[in-house]
């Protein structure tokens, strides 16, 4: 059950959510709706999508379905990934422009994009391709909000999935250096909750904000609070420094149902710390975030309720 979200937008606005059936779209659709919104969902599929809201066909890879789409639209969230792709990053910088194209023709007001935390000069590939999508974004001066977080903690999302199978699946886990870098997860419902309060906000119009929860945790302590909030046990975990992100991957992929390119991706970037270094979005959106451990009880509750 997730809980009512605070209608921080100033006006009803016509809303378009790419990625409407994702991790993140299929809960801001409805939270948006709840806020007083017309909202459409895009979609490759629409005949086949039964969420909330206007069904609208579209592909980020295709320019031409983006036209209509988002036509008389005045927000767009952009929630698309090709992470599970070797070539992401040409994929998503040639999605990009062509989106920032369409929403200029059709005189978007605003661009609401979700991207990753990190400072410039230290990020993975995975991250650097966040980066320059929030950029390419911009590229044609749609206004562009973007929201940077690290890891996404709720039930669904590729990062969680990874985290509870693993406690789930595994007795003792012997892991990468990469496991003792710090980052600063943040809960699903704060994301929708922070997306939800941007929308078609002047303040927030051009501007970047780091999300993030109240808590700075290792991957290592993130295993260890979710197998017992889980299991009611703790994991024996060992870490060594032989694991290169290739092998990783493929144990990730041994152990879990994430496939070996995405799971290269993400481990790519699990080598960069990733925090939170400046609170601005509670100008804006107002309210304290959930800490990790609530966090994961509530990805738990979902996931047992199916």
């Amino acid at each position: 059950m997730r809980d009512p979200v605070e209608p921080y937008c100033v006006r009803m606005s016509r809303i378009l959510v790419t990625g409407a059936t994702g991790f993140i779209g299929r809960r801001l659709v409805p939270a948006l709706l709840d806020a007083g919104h017309e909202v459409r969902a895009m979609t490759r599929r629409p005949a086949a999508y039964d969420g909330p809201g206007e069904p609208v066909a579209g592909d980020v890879d295709d320019p031409a379905s983006l036209r209509a789409a988002l036509e008389g639209v005045d927000v767009a969230y952009y929630l698309v990934h090709s992470l599970d792709d070797a070539e992401f990053e040409r994929k998503d910088a040639q999605a990009a422009r062509s989106f920032a194209g369409a929403a200029e023709a059709q005189a978007v007001r605003q661009i609401v994009y979700l991207g990753g935390l990190g400072e410039d000069g230290e990020l993975s590939a995975h991250l650097r391709s966040r980066r320059e999508v929030e950029r390419l974004l911009a590229e044609r001066g749609v206004p562009v909000t973007a929201l940077r977080a690290a890891i996404v903690v709720g039930a669904g999302g590729i990062s969680w999935e990874i985290t509870r199978q693993l406690v789930k699946n595994l007795p003792a886990m012997v892991v990468p250096k990469w496991a003792a870098t710090k980052t600063q997860p943040v809960a699903v419902d704060d994301v929708v909750r922070y997306l939800v309060g941007v929308c078609d906000n002047e303040a927030a119009m051009g501007q970047t904000y780091e999300i993030g929860g109240p808590d700075q945790l290792t991957y290592i302590d993130m295993l260890r609070v979710a197998a017992r909030l889980d299991t009611g046990r703790s994991v024996p975990i060992v870490q060594v420094p032989v694991l290169t992100p290739g092998l990783s991957s493929r144990w990730l992929a041994l152990v879990t149902d994430v496939d070996v390119t995405t799971g290269r991706n993400l481990i790519d970037s699990m080598g960069t710390e990733v925090v939170v270094t400046e609170q601005r979005i509670r100008e804006i959106v107002p309210g304290e975030p959930l800490g990790y451990a609530e966090a994961v009880r509530r990805a738990l509750q979902e996931d047992r309720s199916g």
